[in-house]
């Protein structure tokens, strides 16, 4: 027995680190490989995304109908074909267009992302079996 004098620090020279599951952040599951290591952050992303592009959306609509109206009041059309008018249609469809790109692409980031999540959720890790335990609520409540 060789005792050096230094405290264990539980390590072991036998323990594999290429057997051990890399862990989350939270420490808990086992972290997932591949494209579904970036799923759950591509299916918030492309929520945030359409979301933001929808009220966006939203916001160009009103102040179009805005836009009209007020035009509108001296009695001349919006589907006029005046430069006025023209201007009138044009002032936001730079950002119409951006905006319905963006929404399709959130859209899709947050189906792929979704159906990766879908696809993998069944998925065991490395360390992740069944070890028959069962565990119930008064185990868990400490009574």
């Amino acid at each position: 027995m060789d005792d050096s004098g230094t405290a264990n620090n539980g390590t072991d020279e036998n323990y594999g680190e290429v057997d051990a599951a890399q862990q989350d952040a939270d420490g808990g599951r086992p972290a997932r490989q591949g494209l579904a290591r970036y799923a759950r952050p591509a299916l918030i992303a492309g929520a945030v995304i359409a979301v933001v592009c929808a009220a966006l959306l939203v916001i160009i609509f009103f102040l179009d109908s805005f836009n009209a109206t007020v035009y509108s009041v001296g009695g001349k059309d919006v589907t006029d074909a005046t430069d006025e008018a023209k201007s009138i249609r044009e002032s936001y469809v730079a950002a119409r267009v951006g905006g319905i790109i963006f929404l399709v692409i959130g859209f899709a980031l947050a189906a792929a992302g979704g159906l990766v999540l879908y696809r993998h959720r069944n998925e065991a890790g490395l360390d992740d079996e069944d070890n028959g335990e069962d565990v119930d609520f008064e185990d868990l409540g400490g009574r």
